[in-house]
């Protein structure tokens, strides 16, 4: 089963994004998803969620399309895909604002964890709820 329910987050390229080739450094991308997913996830959780889960990537995969440089505006898209009893999948699309450039495509696999105890969580219930 899956969902659409979307985010965006959007952020400017600082200079700390940039490596040596005048770009956004690959792993800088990886980053900027892993943000947009923690804000989509605090958009939608509840508190009692957001206090007694904690998500853990099991697996990123990233095609690195074009480039961005310093001071672009970047919209990073991220929706959650099909899920299983204890893993999800995450989307992303990271688009150029000035000239809606796909930029990055990428899907990561996530798994939620008990906060407490960081044993395995079932999506069930509340946390299945939260992004439908």
């Amino acid at each position: 089963m899956s969902s659409n329910s979307s985010h965006i987050h959007t952020i400017v390229v600082s200079e700390a994004d940039i490596d040596g080739m005048n770009h956004v450094n690959n792993v800088v991308y990886l980053q900027y998803t892993q943000d947009t997913a923690t804000a989509h996830w605090l958009s939608k959780a509840s508190e009692e969620l957001q206090e007694n889960v904690v998500w853990m990537v099991r697996r990123h995969e990233i095609d690195y399309l074009k480039q961005a440089v310093l001071g672009d505006t970047l919209h990073i898209k991220t929706w959650v895909g099909e899920y299983t009893a204890a893993t999800w999948e995450r989307h992303y699309e990271i688009y150029r604002a000035s000239d809606q450039q796909l930029l990055v495509k990428a899907k990561s696999i996530w798994v939620p964890m008990d906060r407490h105890t960081l044993r395995l969580k079932r999506i069930e219930g509340a946390l299945l709820e939260c992004f439908r």
